[in-house]
C-alpha cells in the first residue's frame, strides 16, 4: 500500500499516530471526535483511543468536515505530500495550482481551464481524491498563509488578509476564528519573538530531514545568471516575476541532518504587491523541493552499488525546482552542448539586454529574466549564440507565449514533453531536464548526460553497466542524476564564487 492511499487504511494511520512518526506529517492528518480538533501524527498530545479518530488526507478535508486545528502541532505548518509530485495526478497537479495561487486569482473555473476539465468535474475529482473541493483547499491554503504572517510580521490585518488571498477582511476574521479558535489578535498575542516590518515578509518554509541545503546552495550557485540572482555563505536570492508585479526573495539554506524531524527554511520575501505572498511562498517552496520525503528516497539507495554510498555522503540531497516554468525551459535550451560557465555568461548577456530592470534592497539582484513574449518577439539573428540555437530559442519562447505549452505543472507531464519534441531543436535531454527541474518530475534519468558519464567514471564504474541497470533506480532516478552530478559540484565560496 502506498503513502498515497495511507488514509484510507485506519489501522496503518493509527500505529503512526501512536509512534509520533514524523515522517506521515503531510500525508494525512488525524482528527479527533472528542475534542473537535485535527492534528498531525507527531502531535505530542497524549494518543487518543483509535474509536474517537478519523483521518483525511488533506487538511481542509478536515476543516471541511468541521474539525479545528491544534494549536499545540499546527498541522498546517508541515510540508505538502511527496505523493502530489510522484503520481502527478489531477488531485496533485491541482494541489500545486492552488498552492500557486491559482485559484484566488482566477477561480474555480481558471484551475479547471489549467487541468483541462470542466469545474463540476473537478470538483468531484478532488472531493473523491483529496476530501474537498477547490474552493475548500484554497481556503485552508489562505487560512495556513494569514495564521503564519499574523504571527511573524507585523503587517495589519487588512494587509495580511489581502496577502493570504482573502477578498475581505471580514472573511479573514471569520476564516481564522473558524478554523483556529481564536481571533487574529489571539494568534498575534500567542507567539513572541521579533517580527518584521510591513515591506518585507519573512516566513519559514517547512521540509523534512534530513535536508541537504548545503548542496542545494552549491548548485544553485554553480547556475547563478548575475542580474536575476546571487548568492554568498549560506544563502541564495533571486528576483521574481510575480502575477501582480515583481518581486525577490532571499534563503538561507543550511543542512538538517535529523532524520524524521521537520526543519525550516528561512524566506525573506520582497514584494510590490503583498496579494502576490502566496506565489510567492509556493514558488520558493518548489525551487527548495520542499515536499520531498527524504525518507523514503534514501531507503530507496541504501543498498545500491553506485548511489548507496553518495547518499550516505549527502542524506537530504534535493531536486532544484525553479520558480518560472518558463525560464527553466528557456535557460535549458540556451545550455545545449555548451558549458554551465558559458551557458550563464550568455544568459546573463539576454538579461542585461532584455530582461526588466527592478529595484531591491540585495545587492546584485536588478534584472527579473525575459519573458517568453519578450524572447519571442527576437531575431535568432540577433541573439548570441549559434542560429540553430536561436531558432530553437525564438521557437521556444513563440510556444510558450502563446499558451500552446504550459509549464505551471497544471498539464499532464508527457503531453508536456511530447509538445517539446515537436518544437524544432528540441530533443530528449531538454524535453526530459525541463521535466526534471520545471514539471518537478522525480524519474527523470539522462543517460546521455557527459556530466553522469564523467561522475560514474571517476567513481570507478564503468557508464554503460550502470546507465543500462538505470531502471533500478525508479521512481526517484531524478535523485540519482542528483547525486551523480553532485560529486562534480565545486562548492560555493563564502564571498558567493565558484571554486574551480
Amino acid at each position: 500500500m502506498t503513502k498515497r492511499d495511507l488514509h484510507q487504511d485506519h489501522e496503518s494511520c493509527y500505529r503512526a499516530v501512536k509512534s509520533k512518526d514524523r515522517r506521515f506529517d503531510g500525508i494525512f492528518y488525524t482528527a479527533v471526535h472528542t475534542t473537535g480538533i485535527y492534528c498531525r501524527p507527531s502531535c505530542p498530545a497524549r494518543t487518543p483511543a483509535s474509536k474517537n479518530v478519523s483521518f483525511f488526507p488533506t487538511a481542509a478535508a478536515a476543516q471541511a468536515a468541521g474539525f479545528r486545528a491544534c494549536k499545540r502541532c499546527l498541522p498546517d505548518a508541515t510540508p505538502g505530500s511527496p505523493d502530489w509530485d510522484v503520481a502527478a495526478d489531477v488531485a496533485g497537479r491541482a494541489m500545486r495550482l492552488i498552492g500557486d495561487g491559482v485559484v484566488d486569482r482566477d477561480g474555480v473555473d481558471g484551475l479547471a481551464q489549467r487541468l483541462g476539465y470542466t469545474p463540476r468535474h473537478l470538483t468531484r475529482l478532488l472531493s473523491a481524491e483529496l476530501g474537498a473541493g477547490p474552493l475548500a483547499l484554497a481556503r485552508a491554503r489562505r487560512a495556513q498563509t494569514a495564521r503564519v504572517l499574523i504571527e511573524t510580521t507585523a503587517m495589519t490585518y487588512a494587509d495580511i488578509a489581502f496577502a493570504a488571498g482573502f477578498s475581505s477582511v471580514r472573511q479573514f476574521n471569520d476564516t481564522i476564528r473558524e478554523v483556529y479558535a481564536s481571533s487574529p489578535t489571539d494568534l498575534r498575542g500567542r507567539r513572541g519573538g521579533p517580527r518584521s516590518a510591513t515591506g518585507t515578509v519573512t516566513m519559514r518554509l517547512a521540509v523534512r530531514t534530513p535536508f541537504a541545503g548545503r548542496a542545494l546552495l552549491d548548485f544553485l550557485g554553480y547556475h547563478l545568471i548575475p542580474g536575476v540572482e546571487t548568492a554568498g555563505d549560506g544563502y541564495y536570492a533571486r528576483t521574481l516575476d510575480l502575477p501582480h508585479g515583481p518581486g525577490a526573495v532571499r534563503l538561507d539554506l543550511d543542512d538538517a541532518p535529523a532524520p524524521g524531524e521537520t526543519a525550516f527554511v528561512t524566506a525573506t520575501f520582497e514584494l510590490a504587491d503583498l496579494r502576490d505572498t502566496t506565489a510567492a511562498v509556493e514558488r520558493a517552496r518548489r525551487l527548495v523541493d520542499a515536499d520531498c520525503d527524504p525518507l523514503a528516497v534514501d531507503d530507496h539507495f541504501a543498498e545500491d552499488p553506485v548511489i548507496g554510498s553518495l547518499v550516505r555522503r549527502t542524506p537530504g540531497l534535493r531536486v532544484p525546482g525553479q520558480v518560472d516554468g518558463d525560464e527553466t525551459a528557456i535557460r535549458t535550451v540556451i545550455g545545449q552542448q555548451v558549458s554551465v560557465v558559458g551557458a550563464c555568461t550568455v544568459t546573463a548577456r539576454l538579461v542585461a539586454s532584455h530582461g526588466r530592470p527592478v529595484s531591491t534592497t540585495i545587492p546584485g539582484l536588478t534584472h527579473l529574466f525575459p519573458s517568453a513574449r519578450t524572447l519571442a518577439a527576437l531575431s535568432p539573428d540577433d541573439l548570441p549564440m549559434p542560429r540553430s540555437r536561436g531558432r530553437a530559442l525564438v521557437g521556444l519562447a513563440s510556444a510558450l507565449a502563446a499558451g500552446d505549452i504550459a509549464l505551471d505543472r497544471g498539464p499532464d507531464r508527457d503531453d508536456v514533453r511530447r509538445r517539446l519534441l515537436e518544437l524544432p531543436g528540441i530533443g530528449p535531454w531538454t524535453a526530459d531536464y525541463v521535466a526534471m527541474r520545471a514539471l518537478a518530475h522525480p524519474d527523470v534519468f539522462l543517460p546521455t548526460d557527459i556530466g553522469v558519464r564523467n561522475a560514474l567514471a571517476g567513481l570507478g564504474h564503468d557508464p554503460a553497466a550502470v546507465v543500462g541497470g538505470s531502471a533500478a533506480w525508479r521512481p526517484w532516478r531524478s535523485y540519482a542524476l542528483m547525486h551523480l552530478w553532485n560529486t562534480l559540484m565545486p562548492p560555493l565560496t563564502p564571498a558567493g564564487t565558484k571554486e574551480n
